[in-house]
């Protein structure tokens, strides 16, 4: 089974504050950073630390060679990534002293995608290979049609969320990996985690749910299960990477066929170590690292 990651990279142009920026108001930075990021670099660099066999697909535009870079030296095959004539993917990342963030992104070359270049990347998986995907690509429904007709098993996270997303084929998905604000959203204005997986598996008959609570931790739910799982106790230093490294390594873990309870613990242990650290991909610890630290778990 092969993991294809159709996602974004970008730059990320991080900025510590003592507040987020106001309207209307100047402010100096506490300090500046230039990272690599991105929804979809982040994910296969947690997949492949976790010890996935990942490979990323997508446009790569000027000044990102380095990103390319980083994901192969994090053991991603960047072998389907494709040079454009174009400027990179940018994010603007403001994060407070408490850890918390707020992110304006630039799409760049993720937003040059063509049907070509999509066919072309999914005809070199099978059916029952794993597809990746977030929103911060342009031809979302493009992707997971191809896929599809392919017989690839769709995973969607479906961050940023918008409009044009709600009107892609979501039927085709198997895994909705998502937050509150988007399972609301998705789910018709539910606002109960239990009720927003139910009005997903309700409205997409036969999916499964992983829904993202913060500090609240997570639930998952399909048509016979459900599971549930708490945060770690660290301090929060950047939740920038956090729930990309959870993406990363739930499917990572549910490549190796383990139970939902140990996806959920690996998956929910090393997002909490990610939130402990500065920077977007830097933050994700290796596979070893979520093995063998020992934090302790705090209930739900």
């Amino acid at each position: 089974m092969k993991i294809l990651d159709f996602g974004s990279i970008n730059i990320d142009e991080v900025f510590q504050v003592d507040h987020f920026v106001r309207p209307g108001e100047t402010m100096s930075t506490l300090g500046y950073t230039k990272n690599c990021g991105g929804k979809g670099l982040n994910q296969s660099i947690a997949l492949a630390r976790a010890g996935a066999q990942v490979y990323h697909a997508c446009m790569v535009g000027e000044g990102a060679g380095f990103l390319v870079e980083t994901m192969r030296e994090s053991g991603v095959d960047v072998s389907l990534m494709k040079e454009i004539d174009a400027p990179a993917g940018r994010a603007i990342i403001q994060v407070n002293e408490s850890g918390q963030n707020c992110i304006l992104l630039f799409g760049g070359s993720n937003h040059q995608n063509t049907e070509e270049y999509i066919r072309w990347v999914i005809d070199q998986f099978e059916a029952g290979d794993i597809l990746l995907l977030q929103n911060e690509l342009n031809l979302t429904d493009t992707i997971i049609n191809c896929a599809a007709e392919k017989g690839m098993r769709i995973v969607l996270n479906p961050s940023p969320m918008n409009e044009a997303l709600t009107k892609a084929p979501l039927e085709k998905v198997e895994y909705f990996i998502l937050n509150e604000v988007e399972g609301e959203e998705i789910a018709g204005g539910q606002k109960d985690p239990e009720a927003i997986c139910d009005a997903l598996l309700e409205k997409y008959p036969g999916c499964k749910v992983v829904l993202t609570l913060g500090k609240h931790g997570v639930m998952y739910k399909d048509a016979e299960t459900k599971a549930t799982h708490g945060i770690y106790d660290v301090k929060r230093v950047d939740s920038t990477a956090a729930g990309d490294t959870f993406t990363g390594y739930f499917l990572a873990c549910l490549a190796e066929g383990l139970s939902i309870d140990v996806i959920l613990e690996k998956a929910s242990k090393a997002s909490s170590i990610a939130v402990g650290r500065p920077g977007a991909a830097p933050s994700i610890p290796t596979r070893q690292e979520v093995d063998t630290t020992d934090i302790a778990p705090l209930n739900l």
